[in-house]
């Protein structure tokens, strides 16, 4: 009589679970003809590659999340779905390697060199997605993209050029390619795409994807950040519609990462420094400032947290991340440790056991944060997710829609790779053995 079995196996378990089934042994355990109840091994991931997929979560009706069946209900499913409170596999065809998450809107790219590198879907009222309506054909509304569709770029080499990263604002998108600088699109009311304001402009009538950076004498741009607000830090108020230098104490300055959102900017600098200009009020620049703005860069003399590797810029609030992969919040909103603290104007240290560090897995370390209006992700050297904040409209991917506290680990089917964070809405780049 034969007992199927599973069982792991310690020489083999960095290759997955060994799946085999055996013959009870007869007191002749002799080798016996090959039949059917000979044992069977597989081992999955010993030699396969990890696949890339996209994971999709939060308010769906303005089409952010790219199904379009959660908005109109095919044979399948009786009621659209509003909010999609766990994460959802999203079907693309590439390898996805950069997402952006904007007001109603996304994008993902891939670093492909096949002709189209990127899609969009979700709200489209400004071409922010790159789709326009003509006003030859305005029965042809692309005011919202239910599923991702290809964005065409007008690219001098389009089987060169890579697209190395997406972001995207209230209503505009800026895309950054290896070899042909930035591409921007969508509502360029206060010059956030850097060309030249047309009073009155009807932007859903018209997209230009406007190449913003791309001189040599301007330099190589290596990151790009989309959530701008006329808070340019260059010394004064007034609306900028072309790329223009940031001064103060970021002159002379090598940056490796900006992060903004809302009004708030912050660059960090290649030797672990981090700068700020823009709006706090809500304390995010009170360790050089009392006023509730700053127009030009200042530096941000923070004491005790290290070598600092990632800054992350909320609505309210602000995330940085160390190179002992230890994170800090201050700020104003739920800040991760617990419903006391909801205001610090120094940097808040979340216990790093909160991500899963322990005596049993003593190493772990955050690797990526960002942030969302309201709330924040990290992601750790495990590939795990964890999420805390303002829970608006199931954007935390946590399985209801109440508020978070403390990080909380997203069930997520892989080790995540990166995950962009909107208003109400996050995507999640991931790999996995299955």
């Amino acid at each position: 009589m034969a007992f199927p079995c599973v069982r792991l196996c310690s020489r083999h378990m960095s290759a997955g679970l060994q799946v085999c089934s055996y013959a009870t042994l007869s007191k002749a355990s002799r080798p016996q003809e090959k039949s059917s109840t000979d044992p069977v091994f597989q081992y999955v991931g010993q030699h396969k590659k990890p696949n890339h997929k996209v994971f999709v979560w939060g308010f769906s009706f303005t089409g952010a999340l790219g199904i379009p069946s959660f908005v109109v209900p095919d044979s399948g499913r009786k009621k659209p779905r509003k909010y999609q409170l766990t994460p959802y596999r999203l079907e693309t065809a590439e390898q996805i390697t950069s997402a952006a998450c904007g007001y109603g809107f996304t994008l993902i790219a891939s670093s492909t060199k096949d002709i189209i590198k990127l899609w969009g879907m979700g709200l489209n009222k400004d071409s922010q997605l790159g789709f326009q309506r003509t006003q030859h054909s305005r029965l042809q509304s692309y005011d919202y993209v239910l599923e991702p569709s290809p964005v065409a770029l007008p690219l001098v080499k389009p089987l060169q050029t890579r697209v190395v990263q997406v972001a995207s604002g209230r209503a505009h998108s800026l895309v950054l390619t290896d070899q042909e600088g930035v591409f921007s699109m969508g509502n360029n009311v206060y010059g956030q795409c850097g060309r030249q304001i047309v009073e009155d402009e009807v932007y859903r009538w018209h997209v230009d994807r406007t190449t913003v950076f791309s001189s040599p004498r301007q330099g190589k741009c290596t990151h790009v950040d989309g959530e701008q607000m006329g808070r340019q830090g260059l010394g004064h108020h007034n609306i900028s519609s072309s790329p223009v230098e940031v001064g103060g104490d970021l002159a002379g300055v090598e940056v490796q990462q900006i992060s903004t959102y809302g009004d708030c900017s912050l660059a960090l600098s290649r030797d672990g420094q981090l700068y700020g200009w823009g709006n706090s009020e809500y304390l995010q620049l009170s360790s050089v400032t009392e006023a509730t703005q700053i127009n030009s860069p200042r530096h941000l003399p923070l004491k005790g947290c290290g070598k600092l590797v990632q800054a992350a810029c909320g609505g309210t609030q602000v995330a940085i991340l160390n190179e002992k992969g230890e994170v800090f919040v201050w700020g104003y909103g739920i800040l991760g440790k617990g419903p006391k603290l909801s205001e610090s104007s120094t940097p808040e240290m979340i216990p790093p056991t909160l991500f899963g560090r322990s005596e049993f897995s003593p190493s772990v370390a955050v690797t990526r944060i960002r942030c969302g209006l309201n709330h924040f992700a990290a992601v750790t050297d495990r590939g795990e997710l964890f999420v805390w904040g303002k829970n608006m409209r199931g954007c935390l991917g946590i399985g209801k829609r109440d508020d978070q506290y403390f990080p909380w680990r997203v069930t997520v089917p892989g080790q995540v790779v990166d995950v962009a964070c909107g208003v109400d809405h996050m995507v999640a780049l991931v790999k996995s053995l299955l």
